[in-house]
Order: C-alpha cells, then structure tokens, then sequence
C-alpha cells in the first residue's frame, strides 16, 4: 500500500494505491479536500481543515494557512506582505521562518 499526499496551499488531499487503483480518503467530514488549515484552540487543541477554518474568525493569531508559500525559503526571502499574518512569522538565527 502507497500513501500519496497533495499539499495544496488552501486544499489538501490524501490518497492510497493498492495494486493498481487510486482511492482519495475521507475525512472525518466525509469530504475528499480538506482545507489545508490549522488551528489550536486557547486550550491548546488541535484543530485541522473546516473546523480550523470556522476558528480563524474567533483566533486568528492561533490559525495557521498559506505556510505551503513558506516551505523552503528564508525569512529574507519573503514580501513584506507575508510577514503580516495574522499569527507570528518570524526567523530564527540563520533566517529559518519559524511560525
């Protein structure tokens, strides 16, 4: 069995392969996308994909979107735009992005 995933920047999807056929799996929603979110609550749990999403009106600083658009660069690589997310983007001491 092969577990195939699709990163998306707003949606992601995960897939197997047994012998020669694809199946995309479910999520807990019964959805084939999920929404490529996550979110901790005030509490501290976790919350990934619609039920994430709902949390970014009430703690956006504890919601988490559009990192695919971070993957591999450095903080000095970045438009000033994507510094001003809702949640913390800051570098570490050799310019690694840290959320």
């Amino acid at each position: 069995k092969s577990v195939g995933i699709d990163l998306g920047t707003t949606n992601s999807v995960v897939a197997t392969i047994e012998a020669t056929q694809p199946t995309v799996i479910v999520n807990e929603e019964g959805y084939r996308t999920t929404n490529s979110i996550v979110a901790y609550t005030k509490t501290g749990r976790l919350l990934v994909g619609q039920i994430g999403k709902r949390q970014n009106i009430l703690n956006p600083e504890n919601t988490f979107y559009s990192v695919k658009r971070f993957i591999g660069s450095k903080m000095s690589d970045l438009d000033e735009d994507l510094t001003k997310m809702p949640y913390k983007v800051s570098a570490d001491e050799n310019d690694n992005i840290l959320l």
